[in-house]
């Protein structure tokens, strides 16, 4: 175990009798919890809500294998953050640069629905990774849930820094937090979230990443 990431957590008991009961039905699913993908160094955390049944908690890769990941995938390859714009698997070749996928669970809750004693219980790995992130980083948090999740983490209250798409929250540390409508299949097919929307949030990220190095921007 470290600070990040516990492969054998067992500190959600319906978490983890749900997941004995995925690997019963699908023995060759990862059905465990799913480690963040990416460079502790990197400067863009993109923070998730929880590995989806036939995704993450399948693949071991977080938004790989579900339709949540085809917009995550093409958007940051489309801004300079993923080498390809495709995640199949772990063993794909896909490279991330200066960025990190982590979620605010990480196991599989039944119907996509963590309680909030769960999200609580794995609050403390995501302050390890949010302490460990580098100055002037920005941390990109898809959905409401990942959003209060981060400022927990953080030690910051919820009323002071509301949740809403496409808002930008200069924290107290220095850091971006940037939300934005979770790129779910719910949320695509209905059209809250298009991939206009979603392009639109990751250029500020983007942006402000390279404003932070003195870099030009340029229109993607």
């Amino acid at each position: 175990m470290s600070r990040h990431f516990d492969p054998d957590c067992q500190c959600c008991p319906r978490l983890a009798a749900h997941l004995g009961e995925v690997r019963r039905r699908n023995p060759d699913y990862h059905a465990a919890p799913v480690a963040p993908f990416g460079d502790l160094a990197a400067r863009l955390l993109v923070v998730g809500l929880a590995p989806g049944m036939h995704g993450a908690n399948a693949t071991g890769r977080p938004f790989t294998g579900d339709h949540a990941g085809i917009l995550l995938y093409e958007t940051l390859h489309r801004f300079g953050f993923a080498s390809s714009k495709i995640s199949r698997g772990v063993d794909d070749g896909l490279k991330l640069a200066d960025c990190r996928i982590t979620n605010a669970v990480k196991c599989l809750p039944p119907e996509n629905k963590p309680l909030t004693q769960e999200v609580r219980a794995c609050n403390a790995f995501l302050a390890a990774e949010l302490a460990d992130l580098p100055q002037r980083a920005v941390i990109f948090a898809l959905g409401r849930v990942a959003h209060n999740a981060v400022l927990r983490a953080l030690g910051l209250r919820q009323a002071a820094w509301p949740f809403a798409h496409g808002a930008e929250h200069r924290l107290p540390d220095g850091r971006v937090l940037i939300d934005s409508y979770h790129c779910s299949r719910y949320n695509t097919q209905t059209g809250r979230l298009t991939e206009a929307m979603f392009c639109a949030v990751f250029a500020r990220a983007r942006h402000i990443l390279d404003a932070s190095l003195g870099i030009e921007g340029t229109a993607v």
